[in-house]
């Protein structure tokens, strides 16, 4: 995050909130299996698997395989893309909450979560240098290793005494947009998903702007 604009990073931090709001979202409404954390999805698999309990192995596996597949996707819109490559992957992302949202409305179930698996997987392309993810949109544990690491640096005397606080702020993003993800299920259910839709398309909006790049997208109804 060192090398990233402010105001990039007031993005991060927001993209953070949004992955947190689909993560809340999808673990409160279907057996709290996850829509970006991965971990706890191999916690699952790993578990599933342990205990002989097919049905958790199968949706875990498949959540994380739909999470890699976005990767891909969003690996691919970077090296295709070039300069224009976070309007690309967040128009990708935008489409892939819609469409996740209108499944959600006629059938919900797990095609849902993979829907949305998939959409977190490919918002982690965004910020992307020379062939890395330089910003974690999607899983703090990163975020929080980097906060302690700062933290101890400035301890130490390092000269950046405060580097630890865009880390802090991603994941307080990631925390507010998990709480009111949470909320939101328990008003909405998940017609929550048309509001994470339309923040994912104000975003892209966003970016295009402060990128100079045109977005081909429109906030959803």
């Amino acid at each position: 995050m060192e090398r990233t604009e402010s105001p990039l990073i007031a993005v991060a931090v927001c993209l953070a909130a949004l992955a947190g709001f689909v993560d809340a979202l999808a673990f409160t409404s279907l057996g709290g299996f996850f829509a970006s954390f991965m971990s706890g999805n191999s916690t699952r698999l790993a578990v599933g698997l342990g205990q002989g309990i097919g049905d958790v192995a199968a949706t875990a596996g498949g959540l994380i395989l739909s999470f890699v597949g976005g990767v891909i996707v969003s690996s691919v819109l970077v090296r295709a893309a070039g300069h224009r490559h976070k309007v690309a992957v967040m128009t990708v992302v935008t489409g892939l909450l819609t469409l996740a949202a209108i499944v959600a409305t006629l059938m919900p179930g797990p095609l849902v979560l993979v829907l949305l698996a998939a959409a977190m997987g490919t918002e982690n392309g965004v910020f992307h240098r020379d062939g890395e993810v330089t910003i974690g949109l999607t899983y703090m544990t990163g975020s929080l290793v980097r906060i302690g690491q700062k933290l101890g640096g400035a301890l130490m005397g390092d000269r950046d005494r405060w580097g630890w606080v865009p880390y802090l702020a991603l994941w307080l993003g990631f925390l507010a947009g998990a709480v009111s993800g949470a909320a939101s299920q328990l008003r909405w259910g998940w017609d929550a998903l048309w509001l994470a839709a339309l923040i994912a398309a104000a975003l892209t909006v966003a970016i295009a702007r402060l990128t100079g790049v045109k977005a081909p997208v429109q906030p959803a109804d």
